[in-house]
């Protein structure tokens, strides 16, 4: 019991290591806020479904799922990719902690985000976080919002000269990147904020890897890449993932090293891809 006690009053940092899995790929810093790129790489419609699990007395136990939908819709009357990700925690570990987590991103048809907001349940606590994006005078300034768990409100507006993103829209555009020239142990910066700040975190592409899934058999070859955060001076690998190395860019499999143990995140599904699952090997 004292075990999961101590899994349960860390599970926050568990779920914000799920959500950094959508942050799949490796975006250079641009010189200015030109944020728009093409995309190629999904359409109206596609769906994805995840399963989590943790390793609790070395024991791989199912603990949640996530399902990330995405489609074209209308924001503030223009033509805008809608894309929400959505987990929830087993109802049997309910008793234990309370997990469900909504994000919400708005971006143009070129992909720069114009709005993203996140409510997370966690055990007992709730919380939001807002962000509006506007470009003034080639900036890209982001008016920042947190409901915190006691019901504060905290305000902050920051204006920078490089593009940045949110854990929802810096997945959709990076999933337009051509990882083809990419050579090994190459490191990019990740410029990704909350309604509190900026990460200090990096992508390092650790090569070319096949990954089967438990459920289908269905083998893949996929780019894999580890996810890093400077913290007090130090670095640390908080995340190892592997993604299609096709045009669709789907990440199908994500480990995680916590403080307090391991997860990892496995596709269950996918539905709704824009191109051929190329990298699927028969």
């Amino acid at each position: 019991m004292k075990k999961m006690n101590s899994i349960v009053r860390k599970q926050s940092a568990w779920v914000k290591s799920v959500l950094l899995f959508y942050l799949f790929t490796f975006l250079p810093l641009t010189s200015s806020a030109q944020c728009g790129i093409e995309n190629n790489a999904f359409k109206s419609g596609e769906e994805l479904a995840y399963d989590l699990y943790f390793n609790w007395k070395f024991i791989w136990v199912k603990v949640g799922t996530a399902e990330m939908d995405t489609k074209m819709a209308k924001f503030e009357g223009k033509d805008a990719w809608k894309s929400y990700l959505i987990t929830r925690g087993n109802p049997k570990l309910d008793k234990f902690f309370v997990m469900r987590d909504t994000l919400l991103s708005y971006c143009n048809p070129d992909l720069s985000p114009l709005y993203f907001r996140k409510g997370a349940k966690e055990g007992d606590s709730y919380y939001v976080d807002e962000i509006w994006y506007s470009y003034p005078h080639g900036n890209c300034q982001l008016k920042k919002h947190r409901i915190t768990s006691s019901g504060e409100h905290l305000w902050k507006t920051t204006t920078y000269k490089s593009c940045i993103y949110d854990m929802m829209s810096i997945f959709l555009r990076a999933r337009n990147f051509d990882a083809s020239k990419m050579k090994k142990n190459e490191t990019i910066p990740m410029p990704v904020s909350d309604a509190m700040g900026l990460s200090n975190s990096w992508l390092e592409f650790r090569g070319r890897e096949n990954y089967k899934m438990s459920d289908t058999k269905e083998k893949f070859r996929c780019l894999v890449f580890s996810f890093y955060e400077r913290d007090n001076g130090k670095s640390k690998e908080l995340l190892r993932f592997w993604v299609t190395d096709d045009e669709n860019h789907i990440p199908v499999r994500l480990d995680m090293f916590l403080s307090f143990g391991s997860a990892k995140a496995y596709l269950k599904s996918y539905k709704g891809v824009r191109s051929p699952m190329t990298a699927k090997i028969k």
